[in-house]
Protein backbone atom coordinates (compact mmCIF):
# COMPACT_ATOMS: atom_id res chain seq x y z
CA UNK A 1 0.00 0.00 0.00
CA UNK A 2 2.71 2.45 0.98
CA UNK A 3 4.80 1.82 -2.14
CA UNK A 4 1.75 2.33 -4.36
CA UNK A 5 0.86 5.54 -2.58
CA UNK A 6 4.40 6.85 -2.87
CA UNK A 7 4.64 5.90 -6.55
CA UNK A 8 1.46 7.85 -7.31
CA UNK A 9 2.85 10.88 -5.49
CA UNK A 10 6.11 10.66 -7.45
CA UNK A 11 4.66 9.89 -10.88
CA UNK A 12 1.38 11.85 -10.81
CA UNK A 13 0.99 14.27 -7.93
CA UNK A 14 4.31 16.13 -7.83
CA UNK A 15 4.61 16.60 -11.60
CA UNK A 16 1.12 18.10 -11.57
CA UNK A 17 2.06 20.38 -8.69
CA UNK A 18 5.25 21.48 -10.45
CA UNK A 19 3.26 22.36 -13.58
CA UNK A 20 0.84 24.73 -11.86
CA UNK A 21 0.69 28.11 -13.52
CA UNK A 22 2.11 30.93 -11.36
CA UNK A 23 -1.33 32.52 -11.03
CA UNK A 24 -2.75 29.21 -9.78
CA UNK A 25 0.08 28.36 -7.41
CA UNK A 26 -1.29 29.62 -4.09
CA UNK A 27 -4.72 28.01 -4.52
CA UNK A 28 -3.29 24.85 -6.12
CA UNK A 29 -0.65 24.28 -3.46
CA UNK A 30 -3.18 24.85 -0.67
CA UNK A 31 -5.52 22.31 -2.26
CA UNK A 32 -2.63 19.89 -2.73
CA UNK A 33 -1.68 20.23 0.95
CA UNK A 34 -5.24 19.57 2.09
CA UNK A 35 -5.69 16.53 -0.19
CA UNK A 36 -2.32 15.07 0.78
CA UNK A 37 -3.05 15.32 4.50
CA UNK A 38 -6.23 13.32 3.93
CA UNK A 39 -4.22 10.66 2.05
CA UNK A 40 -0.99 10.65 4.06
CA UNK A 41 -2.45 10.29 7.55
CA UNK A 42 -4.20 6.93 7.01
CA UNK A 43 -1.30 5.50 4.98
CA UNK A 44 1.32 6.50 7.53
CA UNK A 45 -0.91 5.39 10.43
CA UNK A 46 -1.39 1.95 8.86
CA UNK A 47 2.34 1.77 8.22
CA UNK A 48 3.12 2.71 11.83
CA UNK A 49 0.74 0.06 13.14
CA UNK A 50 2.20 -2.60 10.82
CA UNK A 51 5.78 -1.75 11.77
CA UNK A 52 4.90 -1.62 15.46
CA UNK A 53 3.20 -5.01 15.34
CA UNK A 54 6.04 -6.54 13.35
CA UNK A 55 8.70 -5.24 15.73
CA UNK A 56 6.66 -6.30 18.79
CA UNK A 57 5.69 -9.78 17.63
CA UNK A 58 8.39 -11.00 15.24
CA UNK A 59 11.92 -12.01 16.01
CA UNK A 60 14.51 -9.55 14.86
CA UNK A 61 15.81 -10.41 11.43
CA UNK A 62 17.92 -8.59 8.84
CA UNK A 63 14.80 -8.19 6.67
CA UNK A 64 12.85 -6.60 9.54
CA UNK A 65 15.75 -4.26 10.30
CA UNK A 66 15.98 -3.19 6.64
CA UNK A 67 12.21 -2.75 6.39
CA UNK A 68 12.02 -0.68 9.56
CA UNK A 69 15.08 1.37 8.65
CA UNK A 70 13.75 2.17 5.18
CA UNK A 71 10.41 3.27 6.60
CA UNK A 72 12.17 5.44 9.17
CA UNK A 73 14.13 7.08 6.35
CA UNK A 74 10.84 7.83 4.58
CA UNK A 75 9.32 9.34 7.71
CA UNK A 76 12.40 11.41 8.58
CA UNK A 77 12.66 12.66 5.00
CA UNK A 78 8.99 13.63 5.10
CA UNK A 79 9.21 15.39 8.46
CA UNK A 80 12.59 17.09 8.14
CA UNK A 81 12.84 17.77 4.41
CA UNK A 82 9.56 17.59 2.46
CA UNK A 83 7.32 19.25 5.07
CA UNK A 84 9.63 22.26 5.56
CA UNK A 85 9.95 22.66 1.78
CA UNK A 86 6.17 22.64 1.45
CA UNK A 87 6.00 25.28 4.16
CA UNK A 88 8.45 27.49 2.25
CA UNK A 89 6.48 26.88 -0.94
CA UNK A 90 3.27 27.98 0.77
CA UNK A 91 4.88 31.19 2.04
CA UNK A 92 7.00 32.32 -0.90
CA UNK A 93 5.71 30.35 -3.84
CA UNK A 94 7.65 28.05 -6.11
CA UNK A 95 11.25 28.43 -7.12
CA UNK A 96 13.21 26.03 -9.28
CA UNK A 97 15.41 25.16 -6.30
CA UNK A 98 12.50 24.40 -3.97
CA UNK A 99 10.72 22.26 -6.57
CA UNK A 100 13.98 20.44 -7.38
CA UNK A 101 14.67 19.85 -3.67
CA UNK A 102 11.12 18.60 -3.14
CA UNK A 103 11.41 16.18 -6.06
CA UNK A 104 14.77 14.94 -4.74
CA UNK A 105 13.31 14.32 -1.28
CA UNK A 106 10.41 12.56 -2.92
CA UNK A 107 12.81 10.32 -4.84
CA UNK A 108 14.40 9.29 -1.53
CA UNK A 109 10.93 8.48 -0.18
CA UNK A 110 10.10 6.38 -3.25
CA UNK A 111 13.36 4.46 -2.95
CA UNK A 112 12.75 3.98 0.77
CA UNK A 113 9.23 2.70 0.14
CA UNK A 114 10.51 0.29 -2.52
CA UNK A 115 13.28 -1.01 -0.26
CA UNK A 116 10.84 -1.42 2.64
CA UNK A 117 8.35 -3.26 0.44
CA UNK A 118 11.00 -5.56 -0.98
CA UNK A 119 12.54 -6.33 2.40
CA UNK A 120 9.11 -6.89 3.97
CA UNK A 121 8.61 -9.84 1.63
CA UNK A 122 11.32 -11.64 3.61
CA UNK A 123 10.17 -10.76 7.13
Amino acid sequence: MHLGFQAVVTIVVYPGLANLAPDDWERGHAAHTHRMLIAVIPVYAALAIAVGLAVATLSCSPALIVTTGAILIVWVTTALVAAPIHHRLSIGGPTQKLIRDLRLADTFRLIGAAVACGAALFV
